[in-house]
């Protein structure tokens, strides 16, 4: 037995020696040896190491957190212990935590003096410190790859990934088993987009630790953000065979269930993740947000006493007051419903930086460069590419059912809400988002036709990997992009571009009970909601007189009272002809990400129509916002 070989060893030593052996092989024995040596040595910091580097090899994460703390309390220089608990961390979904060991991790891997100086700056986000002692260490000793991945921890916590991403290639390049500096790599990547290098980096690493849960959760992130949904499920399945206790994971996997129309078995997911962590308020979200499951009264009660919680982050707090309110609208109780969505939304609106004078301004800015003789001077100019069709225009206003109707054509391939027409716009604009010579929108003006056209072309090639078909033409369904529907005008003049609108109050009050994974800052105030809306309204408006009969603008409501004369309309602007199979959308089984993904599974029905009438009494700052918008529906009077 192992405990036997602990106490005729003669030396703690040895033992230890003995239970590291185990550890990779035999982590049952490998934990029996630690607690072993424990009982004789309670506050044994490097057997406290060992129990939780062997609690973690056998999936039990809870065990090796708390194992892992007390060791490094004990023993704060062990580079392994951090490290260890920096993966556990991430596995249990707690990102800072996790930083916070990794940044540790570093610490004390390190011996020179002025690393160890700043990477205590960095674990008391003190960055200026680290950066003014990192750079000009970088430029003494330019090969020194603890010193990158210090200095792109920093870069990636002000959020300069590019940067981040450069220092942590040449990382790897200079030691290619530098397996922390790939994974951060990967981590870097994937946040920046550019899904198909980070499975790369992924893949490399998982040749060297197959089973690595952490490698898997992340490979299963990347997969799903390219559309390879069954592999994300598959990758999330492994992790979950050999970590069942893992919350966050259960609720990522649900994710995934749902987008391929797996719906009972998404809800299983979900609540599973909800045993495991009733407080883990996305996971309650993720629920309503299917927007097919009615909690019941046990359901509510839960959600309460979670709110409840004096230590609650807020993060789980806003997504419950989210859930809290779905579950009282359904009740019927619209007050109470309010007061659940005011509350998740002035607690998320604390937590985002968004300036909606800046939004106007742009609007302001590209009118003025947008003109018919703009457009007319580069009428030849651009990408020859037919083959993006975009849809466009507020979120919650029918887009993805206009996708899921044009999908079900067999010249159109569906992909998802595509993030590079944005990160084109970001490249451009050098970070520079007010009125400076040489800046976003007005930077496009400056471009010759060969620019214009490498622009479009490079577009077609980055989204490239979201087809997974033949079909001849593919949908990229970012709303966001109606602020850039200038630059996608000026790149790809034969594209096709579809503005899906609603009621601003319906559109708007559905934004508001929302909440967004990312990207639509705007949404968390009736006040930015409207002036948002109304600024959208202005620059397509100024965009049909500058470029009349570019772009094709679909009304829901109208879609809904007359679906066939409506898609016939469409595909008539697409110049494709019409297929009964677009009338038979909610039959396809194709994947969808948005939160309208189980609704679209449906035939067409008319009951998001004056969702927002109820509340009609807690509008009046979205009414004024609007400036009248909602009174002249659906005629534009700006």
């Amino acid at each position: 037995m192992a405990s036997g070989a602990a106490q005729s060893t003669g030396t703690l030593a040895t033992a230890l020696a003995h239970g590291h052996e185990l550890l990779s092989a035999r982590p049952a024995l490998a934990l029996e040896q630690a607690r072993a040596i424990i009982e004789v040595a309670p506050d044994h910091g490097e057997a406290l190491a060992l129990l939780g580097r062997a609690h973690a090899a056998l999936g039990q994460r809870d065990a090796a957190i708390a194992a892992l703390r007390l060791a490094v309390v004990q023993v704060p220089g062990s580079a392994d212990a951090w490290r260890t608990l920096g993966d556990q961390l991430i596995l249990a979904g707690d990102n800072d935590a996790a930083d916070a060991a990794y940044a540790r991790h570093i610490r004390a891997s390190i011996n020179d003096p002025r690393l160890r100086e700043a990477a205590e700056a960095l674990c008391d986000h003190r960055l200026d410190v680290a950066e003014r002692i990192l750079k000009p260490h970088l430029k003494q000793f330019p090969t020194d790859v603890a010193a990158m991945r210090m200095l792109a921890e920093l870069a990636g916590r002000i959020g300069r990934y590019a940067d981040a991403e450069n220092l942590l290639r040449r990382a790897v390049e200079l030691a290619p088993g530098f397996a922390a500096a790939r994974f951060n790599l990967a981590t870097v990547l994937y946040r920046e987009n550019k899904a198909v290098a980070a499975l790369a980096e992924l893949d490399h690493l998982l040749e060297g630790e197959p089973g690595n849960p952490a490698y898997r959760n992340l490979k299963g992130a990347a997969l799903g953000r390219i559309g390879d949904f069954d592999d994300a499920i598959a990758q999330f399945e492994a992790v979950l065979a050999v970590r069942s206790g893992e919350a966050k994971i259960w609720m990522s996997y649900g994710h995934a269930l749902k987008t391929v129309g797996r719906q009972s078995d998404s809800v299983h997911a979900y609540r599973r993740s909800i045993a495991l962590r009733p407080t883990l308020g996305e996971a309650w979200w993720s629920l309503a947000n299917l927007k097919t499951v009615k909690f019941d009264l046990t359901d509510i009660a839960t959600m309460e006493t979670a709110l409840a919680t004096s230590s609650l982050e807020p993060e789980d707090r806003f997504h419950l007051d989210f859930a809290l309110g779905k579950a009282r609208e359904d009740a019927g109780d619209a007050d109470l419903a309010f007061a659940h969505y005011e509350r998740g939304n002035d607690l998320r609106r604390t937590l985002i930086d968004y300036d909606a004078e800046t939004t106007t301004e742009q609007v302001d800015r590209a009118t003025a460069l947008y003109t018919t003789a703009y457009f007319e001077a580069r009428a030849s100019q651009g990408s020859p590419s037919p083959d993006p069709v975009f849809i466009l225009g507020m979120p919650r206003a029918g887009s993805t059912l206009i996708e899921q109707i044009l999908a079900s054509h067999p010249m159109i391939e569906g992909t998802q809400e595509l993030p590079d027409i944005i990160a084109m716009a970001r490249r451009l604009s050098d970070g520079k988002i007010r009125a400076t010579d040489g800046c976003y929108p007005e930077i496009i003006g400056t471009l010759d036709a060969g620019a214009l056209a490498a622009l479009g072309d490079e577009y077609v090639e980055r989204t490239r990997v979201h087809r997974k078909t033949s079909r001849p033409h593919f949908i990229d369904k970012m709303p966001n992009n109606w602020l850039h529907v200038g630059l996608i005008l000026s790149i790809l003049p034969h594209a096709r571009i579809i503005d899906a609108r609603r009621h601003p109050l319906d559109c708007c009050f559905s934004n508001y009970k929302q909440h967004f994974a990312r990207g639509q800052a705007f949404s968390y105030s009736l006040d930015d909601m409207g002036r948002y809306y109304r600024d959208y309204v202005r620059l397509m408006a100024a965009i049909d007189i500058a470029a009349p009969g570019r772009v094709h603008r679909v009304h829901y409501e109208a879609m809904v009272d007359d679906t066939e004369a409506e898609v016939r309309r469409l595909l008539a602007y697409l110049g494709l002809p019409f297929d009964p199979a677009c009338l038979r959308f909610h039959e396809s089984g194709r994947a969808v990400r948005t939160a309208s993904s189980e609704q679209v599974r449906q035939p067409i029905y008319r009951s998001g129509m004056g969702q927002w009438q109820p509340f009609s009494a807690h509008l009046g700052p979205l009414r004024a916002a609007l400036a009248g918008l909602d009174e002249s529906y659906p005629k534009i009077a700006i």
